[in-house]
C-alpha cells in the first residue's frame, strides 16, 4: 500500500493476492521476486518517483508492458471482470 502511494499517488484498498512472480529470467537486471495485488484505488493519479507519467487504460487497451507485467494482469484478468460485473449488476445511477 505504501509502494502504490509512493508510485501513483493513490491510496489503495487490497482486494486479493494475484500471484508471486519469482521466475529468475523474469527481470535481466537479477533475480527480482513480485507480489502482485488485485486493489482498489482512490486520490488523484500521479506519477512517482520511477515514472516520467502515470496513466489510466481500458482494460483490453493495455499497452505492451516491461518484464512480465502484461502476464501480472492477464492473470488478474478474470477477477477485475467479475468485479466490474458486479459493480455493474448494483449501480443504481
Amino acid at each position: 500500500m505504501r509502494e502504490a502511494f509512493e508510485e501513483t499517488g493513490l491510496s489503495v484498498e487490497i482486494i486479493k493476492l494475484v500471484g508471486v512472480y519469482s521466475d529468475p529470467p523474469r527481470d535481466p537486471r537479477g533475480h527480482t521476486v513480485s507480489v502482485c495485488y488485485l486493489a482498489k484505488g482512490f486520490g488523484g493519479l500521479k506519477s512517482g518517483s520511477d515514472a516520467a507519467s502515470a496513466d489510466l487504460f481500458e482494460l483490453d487497451s493495455i499497452p505492451e508492458l516491461a518484464f512480465d507485467h502484461n502476464k501480472m494482469i492477464n492473470d488478474a484478468k478474470s477477477d477485475i471482470n467479475a468485479i466490474l460485473y458486479q459493480m455493474q449488476k448494483y449501480d443504481v445511477s
